[in-house]
């Protein structure tokens, strides 16, 4: 039954406007916080940290998906959503953490992968079980393939991990089966949600989180799962609607289906997209008063570091969500995106995944000016910020060594493109030397290696190796640095959370040089002013009272290139 107002924690009942403005944190479980000393993050670990993240200033926390999963992409690929993946703790310690958040008055965010599942899933061992023609292969899309012998894919179409999309299969007595479709890896087999197996399953994997305790979902390749049933290919220039597996009209009656369990409950419970669309209105269409509540904003993020595109962005995001009343998400980065840091600092400072090389030059200096820039940006925009984990510390991203690679983008591109676990490598919390406080110490891990029958002993080391420069970024290292990254991302949310004026509402822009981007949030004495400077000199900034906050020292009284100032323009 859906929680009612005397079990549901009091802060999902506060405001429920709360999505509107929030400022949600990412959470990366297996790179947030080792508990046990086993070299991978874990829910303990996280709840250990619930204090740093109070003192950040975050509303809620998005976990990546924690369910049991063999990995094969990140835990994308899941094998049962009512559990937690034994490295990452029990179902005990994700309530517990629900809750410890909760008190703090930080909401939860799971991921939900509706797109597929692990080729590991009950259904899918069963799918092969039965064979051909059988009703448990009617939750997915397996179809014979084309030639002579059957021994072609049923369509060209191309992975979002590159590579083909049709994996055949073996029949019982040897020879080659049917073909299944994966839009991903094949051990992420695609659902089909023509099935009511299929949709029946999805609500009842809402109500089971949602009855714990969360206060939303983001919903992963959200315009991919509805697939064209005649397996047409794909058009040169496919119209509206048009496109065989993305964004196809039947979607929308899914998650219109998905916000009237999402309603059924006391406190908001918010429905998040993840929606790679470039037509902004098709884009709007899923925000709409009956389906989900926001969708992530990642044309901002692919943008380069250019006051006119940037500006373009921001008015096209605002402009797509302005006729159903939503507002735009701001986003610099996440577990699929080179860290803003190293993007920043970049010739190519935009992001696109095609595009990730190994052995790019990258000035992190300049990267890291314009990232403390583009934070205070975003920040001061219309609407709710999302913060990966790492950002607020300026980590950039790392270029591991090919042996310690696990993610497929790697993998599938024949080894050209370095793929995401760059910006997983586990966070330095303390220290001088790996694994800077990710993992506890020998003594206390010692302990808990015992307790869980792992075995005594130091603790291992983390599951992705971390530089030796990031001693001068861990979070002990930059509390003592007032001009720290850290520093900057706690004062702005501390500013941004006291100012009526930031947040969700309108925005205003000012007449500037065209190489600064300045706008005016709020009115009378609550008045703030962003103004970046985007240009290659310093510049006045416009009449105002006193600085709130600026990402880097005036340069006599003028803001200088590649930074951002909050102004308060009335006493």
């Amino acid at each position: 039954m859906p929680l009612t107002d005397a079990t549901t924690p009091p802060a999902l009942l506060e405001d429920p406007q709360w999505w509107r403005s929030a400022v949600i944190y990412q959470v990366y479980v297996r790179s947030f916080a080792d508990s046990d000393g086993d070299g991978t993050g874990d829910l303990r670990g996280v709840r250990s940290r619930l204090g740093y993240l109070k003192e950040l200033g975050v509303d809620a926390l998005w976990f990546n998906p924690w369910y049991p999963s063999p990995l094969a992409d990140g835990g994308y690929d899941v094998a049962d959503y009512r559990d937690i993946h034994p490295a990452f703790g029990t179902l005990d310690d994700a309530e517990q953490l629900i809750s410890a958040a909760a008190d703090l008055g930080i909401r939860t965010i799971i991921d939900v992968v509706p797109n597929h599942i692990s080729s590991e899933h009950p259904w899918f061992k069963a799918a092969l079980a039965a064979g051909p023609g059988s009703p448990e292969r009617e939750r997915f899309w397996f179809h014979p393939g084309k030639g002579p012998n059957g021994d072609e894919m049923p369509t060209r179409w191309q992975s979002s991990f590159q590579g083909d999309t049709w994996t055949r299969t073996v029949n019982p007595d040897g020879t080659p089966g049917e073909w299944y479709l994966h839009l991903f890896t094949p051990e992420q087999p695609d659902l089909n949600w023509n099935h009511p197996d299929v949709r029946a399953e999805h609500e009842d994997i809402l109500r089971f989180w949602f009855d714990r305790g969360v206060a939303g979902v983001r919903i992963d390749s959200a315009a991919l799962i509805v697939k064209d049933p005649a397996f047409g290919e794909v058009p040169d220039e496919p119209g509206p609607g048009e496109h065989p597996h993305v964004d196809r009209d039947e979607i929308h009656d899914i998650y219109r289906s998905w916000r009237r369990v999402a309603d059924e409950y006391d406190g908001t419970r918010v429905l998040v997209g993840e929606l790679w669309l470039p037509d902004a209105e098709r884009f709007a269409a899923y925000l709409r008063p009956d389906e989900m509540h926001t969708a992530f904003n990642f044309d901002f993020m692919s943008r380069p570091w250019d006051p006119a595109e940037l500006r373009a962005s921001i008015d096209l995001m605002l402009a797509a969500h302005a006729p159903v009343g939503a507002p735009s998400t701001w986003v610099l980065s996440n577990h699929d995106v080179t860290r803003p840091v190293t993007r920043y600092g970049r010739e190519e400072s935009g992001f696109a995944f095609t595009a990730k090389r190994f052995g790019t030059p990258t000035d992190l200096d300049l990267g890291r000016r314009r990232a403390r820039a583009a934070a205070l940006l975003t920040a001061a925009l219309p609407g709710s910020l999302y913060l990966y984990q790492g950002d607020e510390l300026g980590l950039p991203e790392v270029e591991l060594p090919r042996e310690v690679l696990e993610d497929p983008m790697h993998f599938r591109s024949g080894g050209v493109d370095p793929g995401r676990d760059g910006c997983r490598v586990p966070l330095p919390w303390r220290g001088t030397t790996a694994p800077y406080g990710f993992s506890p110490d020998a003594a206390s891990a010692g302990g808990d290696r015992d307790r869980d029958g792992t075995g005594a002993g130091a603790p291992a080391a983390p599951w992705l190796p971390q530089p030796p420069e990031w001693a001068e970024l861990s979070v002990q290292a930059q509390e003592a640095d007032p001009a720290s990254m850290l520093w900057l991302y706690r004062q702005a949310l501390r500013i941004r959370r006291r100012e009526a004026a930031l947040g969700d509402g309108p925005m205003r822009w000012l007449d500037t040089a065209p190489s600064v981007l300045a706008f005016r949030r709020g009115d009378g004495p609550d008045e703030v002013v962003c103004v970046v400077n985007l240009g290659a000199e310093p510049v006045d900034l416009p009449a105002h009272h006193h600085i709130l906050l600026a990402s880097s020292p005036l340069e006599g009284g003028r803001l200088p290139t590649d930074s951002t100032a909050w102004l308060r323009t009335r006493s």
